[in-house]
């Protein structure tokens, strides 16, 4: 396991100061507030903590508040909103501050026996074949290197591939608004399903609302043409997986209105099984030139 993964493992790892009552640290990330990820991840780790082990998570939705400060610790508060024969459903709230800064429901369910199909794996090179996040990110002169030095610390946990040009290396046109990642962490995981869960949801954040900025040829948050955060995320677990094994992140954006864009994802295993469906819809906004009013 890298270093890396490991720091990430340590700061998903909250500590329990009562019951149903978490405690999380920070880092920071590439924009000057908490990533979107952790903190989704984070509340998700204090539901689980609170559902027998035999419910793994089935759904979660989330709504950021507030942007979180990577100074101070985030506390957790868990609601047992009902322990049903097949369902379990817990509310979690992030507070900082005395606010809240993000709201989170998630869903868990027993294993069970039903009806099964799915939407097949689109097209997809080998992740194998693709250029590694660090050879993609230090190929771009154009990139402030700060920025890039950025990047490369919070993604360190994650082997995260493009199999086109990001955003942020190729902008100034626009794309189709689709978008393809390969992700797994750098390193094994426990064999502890809701750990999975729970590094999907931390990387899910990362990139889907890429096919957004490609759609208006933008580069994003890493050359400054737009400004923008996380407004809603949802994710459904449909099907077991392991995040430290290839994941493809098959996302798209079929609107942007209102300083809003939409972003819609399957990740599926390397093996074409339909693992997590993901919408996320958040701020993405054309930065004022000076002097407009």
């Amino acid at each position: 396991m890298s270093q890396a993964l490991q720091d990430l493992l340590d700061l998903l790892d909250l500590e329990q100061i009562e019951e149903d009552i978490f405690r999380g640290r920070s880092r920071s990330a590439v924009v000057p507030r908490v990533f979107g990820g952790q903190v989704a991840a984070q509340a998700l780790v204090a539901a689980g903590r609170t559902v027998p082990e035999d419910r793994p998570a089935h759904s979660l939705h989330a709504y950021f508040l507030r942007p979180g400060d990577p100074g101070a610790p985030i506390v957790y508060t868990v609601d047992r909103i009902r322990d049903g024969r097949s369902f379990t459903t817990r509310r979690v709230v992030a507070v900082q501050h005395g606010k809240p800064i993000f709201h989170l429901s998630a869903s868990f369910q027993v294993d069970e026996d039903g009806l099964d199909h799915q939407k097949p794996m689109p097209a997809s090179p080998d992740p194998a074949t693709l250029p590694t996040g660090e050879e993609r990110l230090r190929g771009y002169g154009h990139l402030d290197p700060v920025v890039v030095e950025k990047f490369l610390e919070v993604r360190a946990a994650v082997d995260l591939r493009y199999v086109d040009e990001p955003p942020y290396g190729k902008f100034g046109e626009p794309r189709e608004p689709h978008s393809q990642v390969w992700f797994r962490t750098n390193g094994k995981l426990a064999d502890d399903p809701l750990l999975h869960v729970v590094l999907a949801t931390y990387v899910s954040d990362m990139t889907l609302l890429d096919s957004v900025l490609l759609a208006h040829g933008r580069g994003g948050w890493a050359v400054g043409d737009v400004v923008g955060a996380s407004l809603d995320h949802a994710m459904w677990f449909h099907r077991p997986f392991r995040a430290d094994e290839w994941l493809l992140y098959d996302q798209e954006s079929p609107s942007a209105y209102g300083g809003r864009g939409l972003g819609q994802a399957r990740i599926y295993t390397q093996d074409g099984r339909l693992a997590i469906t993901v919408i996320q819809e958040g701020v993405v906004r054309v930065p004022r030139e000076p002097g407009a009013s």
